[in-house]
């Protein structure tokens, strides 16, 4: 038994963060009820089709899932949802700014209505302040929290190549519902909880923004490389292939001079003999190494790296990765059946000893509409009528 089923989740939810938190819940068992507009579904569904026609977006999140469509503009449509509410655990949203509000299922509301259920709201800047009711993507984050300012190179500031504002908010929705849980376990009452995308990829700013609080400066952009360690980064083989290594203390230091550069004099030379005196001596250090690099395959700096136990690693591609021996020995592929057929996905990272999680199919456009809707009393005729009328 998984240690969520039983639970059941109700999420009106689009694009990534709250379909990633949902996603996480269903992967430990609990039942995810999405609900979805008609004809469309989530508009996840249609950014790209790469996944055997599917959207790589919604592949990845949207697992172990049941689709009903509602219009919840109609009135048939908002009474069918707050009886599945009458029944739930836990309710997700990330609809725009007051969206939910208007539909008639805001907190204050849910919370009179059902005191068991736990409400979870996702947003890009919280419920209140100057910024509540501005859109919010996930770029627009990065650059509203200074994580585009200190990221790309010294010419070209950058944003992370994956949804890492849209993530950290799934990351911390599905811990604060987690954390809900237990709670009401000991209470018997439901909570509301908020978590905004500014705040939480706020979250992950720590170091930089100590660093700038209380240094007086913000990181360099330093491209791969680290604002504030040196060596740590890419290096240049005699290959012409990148090697990524990292020196994080003065025994990797002397490590790194007697076996990997063969020059053990070299770590007690006064310019680089600390962490801060190789950092402001980086570009003569810099040609120190690329003077022994250039002599030497990628392999061979890797193995030297190993033998001197310094952090080191390959730049993969994606489809590397996706090939990489590390997850073919430790079994990290699972089937999931889908509508365009069986997909290959990884399991979640948390590993139990004796407990496999759900990997159930990724859901067509309302597919469980109908036993959803005969689930709670709902007839095939009456069915049939809100399909005529645009409910469904």
């Amino acid at each position: 038994m998984l240690p969520l089923e039983g639970i059941t989740v109700v999420t009106l939810e689009q694009a990534v963060a709250a379909p990633f938190a949902s996603r996480q819940l269903a992967d430990l068992g609990a039942r995810v009820i999405k609900v979805e507009r008609p004809c469309t579904g989530d508009f996840a569904r249609h950014y790209d089709s790469a996944a055997k026609g599917m959207s790589s977006h919604f592949v990845w999140l949207n697992r172990s899932k049941e689709s009903i469509t509602l219009d919840l503009q109609q009135q048939e449509g908002k009474l069918i949802l707050e009886n599945i509410l009458s029944e739930a655990d836990v309710f997700i949203q990330n609809l725009k700014p007051g969206a939910v509000d208007r539909l008639g299922f805001c907190s204050d509301v849910l919370k009179e209505k059902y005191p068991q259920l736990i409400i979870c709201g996702i947003s890009g800047y919280g419920s209140y302040g100057p910024y509540k009711d501005k859109k919010a993507y996930d770029l627009l984050i990065q650059c509203e929290t200074g994580v585009v300012s200190i990221t790309g190179t010294e010419e070209t500031p950058s944003k992370a190549g994956i949804s890492i504002a849209d993530i950290a908010a799934g990351m911390y929705a599905y811990s604060g519902i987690l954390t809900a849980l237990i709670s009401r376990f000991k209470t018997g009452k439901g909570q509301v909880l908020e978590v905004s995308m500014l705040e939480a990829l706020g979250e992950w700013m720590g170091y930089p923004l100590y660093y700038s609080k209380y240094g007086g400066s913000d990181p360099k952009r330093t491209g791969a490389s680290h604002a504030t360690i040196y060596p740590y980064g890419p290096f240049l083989a005699g290959d012409q292939k990148l090697v990524f290594m990292g020196i994080q203390n003065e025994r990797e230091w002397a490590n790194f001079c007697e076996v990997v550069l063969e020059n053990p004099a070299l770590k007690t030379d006064t310019s680089f003999n600390s962490n801060a005196r190789r950092l402001a001596n980086s570009g003569q250090l810099k040609e120190i190494i690329d003077s022994v690099f250039r002599s030497l395959s990628a392999e061979t700096i890797i193995s030297r790296l190993e033998k001197a136990e310094i952090a080191n690693a390959h730049l993969n591609t994606v489809q590397e990765f996706v090939n990489h021996p590390q997850l073919k020995i430790r079994n990290r592929w699972r089937d999931v059946l889908s509508p365009a057929g069986t997909l290959k996905a990884l399991i979640p990272p948390v590993t139990f000893e004796d407990l496999e999680p759900a990997m159930n199919p990724i859901p067509a456009v309302g597919e469980h509409t109908e036993s959803i809707l005969k689930e709670f009393g709902i007839d095939a005729s009456t069915i049939d009528n809100y399909r005529t009328i645009g409910v469904l």
